[in-house]
């Protein structure tokens, strides 16, 4: 019997797109973090403000893949 789903693994193209986005997505926080005043870029270097963005975005991530309804 042959298999008429198209196939849901990601090609070079996909991928390339994600690491695109991740990369501005890095540039534009670096860039909008420089354009801060010293008081914020202080608060945004010297407490764990990174670490919660990174735990929220993971728990939302998460929370996103587990809600969301499956393909037969």
């Amino acid at each position: 019997m042959a298999d008429t789903e198209p196939s849901r693994t990601p090609g070079w193209r996909e991928v390339l797109l994600v690491a695109a986005a991740v990369v501005a997505i890095v540039l534009g926080a670096a860039v909008a973090t420089s354009l801060l005043p010293t008081v914020a870029q202080d608060l945004v270097f010297r407490t764990p403000l990174a670490i919660l963005v990174l735990a929220v975005g993971t728990i939302g991530l998460l929370v996103w893949l587990v809600r969301r309804p499956r393909v037969a």
